[in-house]
């Protein structure tokens, strides 16, 4: 259904090295980079873009994990690229019974996760 999302950022050079970063093991990476914007997503197809400007809401993103290992990855590579802790790696049944996610805040304030659907 989406094509692509974009997303503004106050940081243009910390967003651009949080996303490289907690996006890694998910298999997405820069795809464009451009003055003032970037993409990301798998080889030639950005489909995620942050550009520079003052954000005027927070969002919730999910970003798709092809196994559960990914999701705790990211959730590492996030933690460790300065991201705040916003649900650990683990299942959320209340969602539907294969749902593995994680959840951290972006240096913008929002909530980013990564979800895994397949059975564990």
């Amino acid at each position: 259904m989406i094509d692509h999302l974009g997303v503004i950022v106050r940081s243009y050079g910390a967003s651009l090295q949080f996303y490289t970063a907690v996006l890694a093991p998910l298999g997405y990476g820069l795809v464009v980079e451009q003055v003032g914007q970037a993409a990301f997503g798998p080889p030639g197809k950005p489909l995620f873009w942050i550009r520079t400007g003052e954000p005027q809401v927070s969002i919730h993103i999910a970003f798709a994990a092809q196994d559960r290992p990914a999701v705790t990855a990211f959730h590492a590579a996030a933690i460790k690229a300065g991201a705040i802790d916003n649900g650990l790696p683990g299942p959320r049944p209340e969602y539907h019974a294969n749902y593995f996610g994680a959840f951290v805040i972006d240096p913008d304030g929002n909530n980013i996760e990564a979800v895994c659907h397949a059975a564990g």
